[in-house]
């Protein structure tokens, strides 16, 4: 999960070096954390979150064959 993240979060950006995901386990939860450049974090939302909501809707498919919930947080 953390390196699809990743992925996508590189290819939306200026500033691809700056983009970090950290991933926390916890009981049947996994946090994913994208921290990106402040100049970029337009780009990684979207237009009303449109962006934000379709990385996170392919981060939950893609954990849809694991019994655990994935969230992803957006930060700088």
């Amino acid at each position: 999960m953390k390196e699809l993240v990743e992925v996508l979060a590189q290819s939306l950006v200026d500033h691809p070096e700056e983009v970090t995901v950290t991933e926390t386990d916890k009981d049947n939860e996994i946090i994913l954390e994208l921290k990106v450049d402040p100049d970029d974090m337009g780009k990684v939302i979207g237009k009303q979150g449109r962006i934000a909501k379709a990385i996170r809707a392919m981060v939950k498919a893609a954990a849809s064959k694991t019994d655990k919930k994935v969230v992803v947080e957006i930060g700088q």
